[in-house]
């Protein structure tokens, strides 16, 4: 993969991570509106999901990590072949 497929993936690694992370907020506001409401079943609920959101999210992380690793060697990649 080259360099600017490589940006592209991550691009679109990013926009998951942000998509994301906007999604717990969201259901954590939800979750605390929950508490004050003492609905418990459903509190419970948003708290399973927003524990499954987390886990994704570290998923996502970690892939992204690994992508920013692929770009910096592609870039030093072609930079090597551009001095050679």
């Amino acid at each position: 993969m080259n360099f600017d497929q490589l940006v592209g993936e991550q691009l679109k690694t990013m926009d998951k991570l942000l998509y994301l992370q906007s999604e717990i907020e969201r259901c954590q506001d939800l979750k605390n509106q929950l508490d004050i409401l003492q609905d418990e079943t459903k509190l419970q609920s948003i708290q399973d999901e927003i524990e499954n959101m987390k886990e994704e999210l570290n998923k996502i992380q970690q892939v992204f990590e690994k992508q920013t690793q692929e770009v910096i060697q592609s870039y030093e990649d072609q930079e090597f072949e551009t001095v050679s």
